[in-house]
């Protein structure tokens, strides 16, 4: 236990929204030399995705819940994520008008995760508005399933979880930065077809 409160403590704090201190694949790397070997072999299986794709499977449905990992913390987590993507595809369906796409009846507990995914579809027209409000209400998930093992195990899966959070967080950003960029240019392009400048009334 003595080298999970070293690594633990050791580690910065994370912030909802900030620049990872460091990738998922050095945390992992790090963490891997501190802890035990069954913790290590578990600390692979941590990830968003609820549940691992079948060897032939193209996409998950989610049907079922994921077979027990050993761990409290990864199990709750894998059937929170479930609940979430379900009820993401459930009330996307219904606001489309495409209920016949509606496969798996979601489950209504984790109750936080049914909720966020109704908020995250009807609340914002904005794609990435609704993913980043996705986001924090997996961060706050992970926070009430670590509970109080600050220096455990469970704090350990949990700030891998985090950064793979933000590490996502960060994709958004260049991705949202890159759409203003062409923006940018186009109104640029144009204004140079047309002789007019950039930041002229027209």
């Amino acid at each position: 236990m003595g080298s999970y409160y070293y690594l633990v403590s050791q580690l910065p704090y994370l912030i909802f929204g900030q620049k990872p201190p460091m990738s998922s694949a050095a945390f992992k790397a790090l963490a891997k030399t501190l802890i035990s070997e069954g913790d290590a072999a578990l600390l692979e299986t941590v990830e968003l995705e609820p549940q691992p794709l079948k060897q032939g499977d193209k996409s998950p449905s989610y049907a079922n819940k994921a077979l027990a990992s050993g761990s409290g913390f990864i199990d709750g987590w894998r059937e929170w994520e479930r609940t979430l993507r379900l009820n993401v595809a459930r009330h996307r369906a219904i606001k489309s008008n495409h209920e016949e796409l509606i496969l798996v009846e979601p489950p209504m507990f984790p109750i936080d995760a049914a909720t966020a995914a109704v908020k995250a579809v009807i609340a914002t027209e904005s794609p990435l508005a609704g993913e980043i409000l996705i986001d924090k209400a997996r961060w706050n998930a992970i926070d009430v399933l670590q509970g109080f093992d600050y220096f455990g195990r469970d704090s350990i899966f949990a700030y891998l979880l985090k950064l793979i959070l933000l590490e996502r967080q960060e994709k958004f950003k260049t991705e949202e930065g890159f759409t203003e960029y062409k923006s940018l240019y186009a109104s640029i392009l144009g204004s140079a077809q047309s002789g007019t400048r950039v930041g002229e009334p027209k």
